[in-house]
């Protein structure tokens, strides 16, 4: 198969033929139509994460249909349209045991810890766990959108900030990450507050549901002073929706008394300073927010196929296998406006 592989961190990938991904008994091969270009796996390419063997191939916001099917799969056939989530759960341990399969004690990531969908295929184990169907009418670009920025989003703001109707939430960073925490925080009725440098994604997130958009300052006070008032006192719920020393100081500064702040964007290994006397003070609440489990999705989807949540209107850009590697390298300059899809099928790819 065609793949985008790199083999040093940090080093262009480049586009090449390689074997294509083994099947294994509880597992099945999926070939990709669709797969996000994700900050996540800029993170991966410049060495951040763990675990990342060399040569690796990254990707992980996929959909397509089943190519092979393991002998231990009962749910699934080839020929199904699937997407999976962005934490691939084992379905054994306590976590899972307990619905959590997104925080899974032997979790497994396609494109981290093992080679991704930046390819024709790729292989995704314990699939009766981790597959979810995609609707007929649903097309595999927008479930390739759907990836593990928006369901991350969604559970972020639906169970982790349990935003309720009329309160106010800041999204600061406006990504495909944040624009999707617009989208789905609107759509639950609050009004929003969206925070960026960049004014097309801030315009992006005015056409998306934000009431208000403030344009980030250089310093987390100044912004988290905007936010306050343009809120009449602070958010109720503020994501962190890039993962900045700055944007998550800014998110915590931002919340009223008993706020909730839920961390969605990935944070350097070397960690950062959070406020925490004014957590203390004004007794805040910080939170995590790691995927979505593959059994929560169908709330999701429902939402999609209503009409509710418009994903598809995320999508900014679709290219070829072959534009990859220029494209997430150009991450390294700043994330593009919206999400990119990359489909390896095409013909000029």
């Amino acid at each position: 198969m065609r793949a985008v592989v790199f083999e040093e961190f940090g080093r262009l990938p480049d586009v090449r033929e390689v074997p294509g991904p083994a099947l294994s008994a509880a597992g099945v091969v999926v070939r990709v139509e669709a797969t996000g270009l994700c900050r996540s796996d800029w993170h991966g390419w410049m060495g951040h994460d763990d675990g990342i063997a060399l040569p690796h191939v990254p990707g992980h916001e996929l959909s397509g249909r089943i190519e092979a099917v393991g002998s231990a799969v009962a749910n699934w056939q080839v020929g199904d349209r699937v997407t999976v989530p962005f934490v691939c759960a084992c379905g054994r341990c306590a976590a899972c045991a307990a619905g959590d399969h997104q925080v899974c004690e032997r979790q497994e990531q396609p494109g981290f810890t093992h080679w991704g969908s930046f390819a024709e295929y790729v292989a995704v184990h314990q699939a009766d766990i981790n597959l979810v169907a995609i609707p007929e009418t649903m097309s595999y670009i927008t479930a390739a959108a759907l990836g593990c920025r928006f369901a991350t989003a969604y559970r972020a703001v639906v169970a982790q900030g349990r935003t309720r109707a009329g309160e106010w939430v800041a999204v600061h960073g406006c990504g495909g990450v944040g624009l999707s925490a617009v989208m789905i925080a609107a759509a639950c009725g609050a009004r929003v507050v969206a925070v960026d440098v960049a004014p097309g994604a801030l315009e992006l997130a005015r056409s998306f549901g934000a009431e208000v958009c403030v344009a980030a300052s250089a310093t987390s006070g100044a912004t988290a002073a905007a936010v306050r008032e343009a809120t009449g006192g602070g958010a109720h719920v503020s994501l962190d929706a890039l993962g900045s020393e700055a944007t998550c100081r800014a998110s915590v500064e931002s919340l009223r008394r008993r706020g909730r702040h839920v961390q969605v964007g990935l944070m350097p290994s070397s960690g950062t300073t959070v406020p925490m006397d004014r957590v203390v003070a004004l007794e805040l609440e910080i939170l995590g927010s790691h995927g979505m489990a593959a059994h929560a999705y169908p709330e999701l989807m429902g939402q999609v196929s209503t009409g509710a949540l418009r994903p598809d209107l995320l999508v900014t850009s679709v290219i070829g296998l072959a534009e990859a590697p220029a494209a997430l390298a150009a991450m390294s300059e700043g994330s593009a406006t919206g999400i990119t899809v990359i489909t390896p099928h095409r013909a000029d790819g």
